[in-house]
């Protein structure tokens, strides 16, 4: 069931906010999210990124890289 109220508590950044914070271009992120690398919810025609799934991602990459 979808709760509403932990939905308004959530922060969430679009693709251009997310491109913005990593210092990427637009198309980098919309990449990672079609090869399921960043988890996004799509909201009509645009992507939303839960500050949690980032956080995850940029884990993953420093595991990977740094």
């Amino acid at each position: 069931m979808l709760n509403i109220t932990n939905m308004t508590e959530e922060q969430y950044y679009s693709i251009e906010e997310v491109a913005k914070m990593l210092k990427v271009v637009y198309l980098t992120v919309y990449r990672w999210i079609q090869a399921s690398k960043l988890n996004a919810c799509k909201a009509g025609k645009q992507y939303r990124i839960k500050k949690k799934d980032l956080d995850v991602f940029l884990t993953n990459k420093n595991k990977i890289y740094g």
